[in-house]
């Protein structure tokens, strides 16, 4: 019975199933405040729906340079991760007991899981561009990493050293919100800045930069694959986002107008995520490197010094 409970939580809810549908509509939020600073229409709601319908009835293609068992699992790391950490989110959020010692690291783990998948499909294709994109993306993880992990530790002392995303919540129940302090302001910001680069928008895209590389490491990729990175890219979308809310501002509550109130919390960061997109140009790699190792490692510090202290 408990088997068959997790799985039916792992595929529907509150994992795969209802991460996509959700991720998905968040792409078309995205999609719909972009065309509204560009001053277009944009797409219905089911445009995202109906893309990955379409990838999904094309024709598979594997580059004859390249190692086909890996270049078709790749993109199925990232899903299964994706997958994993927005289930352990809603379940600690639904009960604060349910979680383990350590699921934050364990998260935290599997959140490297998407941009594996594109390492791995871009040196599994043989195509030099892929390459380029998946080195780009090593990179990326190898900068971003280091201030994500410090602003993280920040809501972990403040809490009194707990590691289980439930005790987060419950000590943000009992004593206010962690961004409501100054070194919690601190981490939240270096950990959005990191966010945009986990999820590859601008101005981090430089592994999948169209204009120079054709789309990186997917620049191989076609049908159900390519279909699969997509999805995992909407997934991480809604997941990503919903991690930060979780560790900074008290997370979801599903009594009264509390569900409403977390609605209105994910949408805001979303629509900051798409305007921080649509308003800065592309960083090149040597840049975005310094950028953060530099001011935002130096952010990230502070706030772990400064919770340190309590304040």
């Amino acid at each position: 019975m408990k088997i068959l409970l997790a799985l039916l939580q792992f595929l529907v809810f509150p994992g795969f199933l209802f991460t996509a549908v959700v991720g998905l509509l968040a792409s078309w939020i995205d999609r719909k405040v972009t065309a509204a600073v560009q001053y277009r229409m944009g797409p219905p709601w089911y445009q995202p729906f109906a893309d990955i319908v379409k990838l999904l009835g094309k024709e598979t293609l594997i580059p004859a340079g390249g190692s086909r068992i890996l270049f078709l699992v790749a993109p199925l790391f990232g899903l299964v991760g994706v997958t994993l950490v927005s289930m352990f989110l809603w379940l600690s959020n639904f009960n604060r007991d349910i979680g383990f010692i350590g699921d934050i690291i364990v998260a935290v783990y599997l959140l490297t899981f998407p941009a594996l998948s594109l390492m791995l499909g871009g040196f599994a294709s043989g195509n030099p561009y892929a390459s380029l994109g998946a080195s780009r993306e090593m990179k990326m993880v190898l900068s971003y990493e280091l201030p994500f992990i410090l602003a993280l530790i920040v809501p972990i002392i403040k809490s009194g050293g707990e590691l289980a995303i439930g005790g987060i919540l419950q000590y943000q129940e009992a004593n206010g919100i962690v961004l409501g302090s100054l070194s919690g302001t601190l981490a939240f910001l270096a950990a959005l800045l990191c966010m945009q680069a986990k999820l590859g928008l601008v101005p981090f895209d430089v592994s999948e930069a169209e204009t120079e590389l054709v789309g990186g490491p997917l620049i191989d990729y076609s049908g159900a694959p390519l279909a699969v990175f997509k999805l995992t890219k909407a997934m991480s979308l809604f997941t990503i986002p919903v991690f930060v809310i979780v560790l900074y501002m008290g997370g979801f509550n599903k009594e009264g107008f509390s569900v409403l109130w977390g609605i209105v919390k994910y949408v805001a960061l979303l629509v900051v995520i798409v305007l921080l997109r649509n308003t800065n140009p592309r960083l090149r790699i040597n840049q975005m490197l310094r950028f953060f190792w530099g001011p935002v490692t130096l952010v990230a510090v502070a706030g772990v010094i400064l919770a340190m202290i309590g304040m």
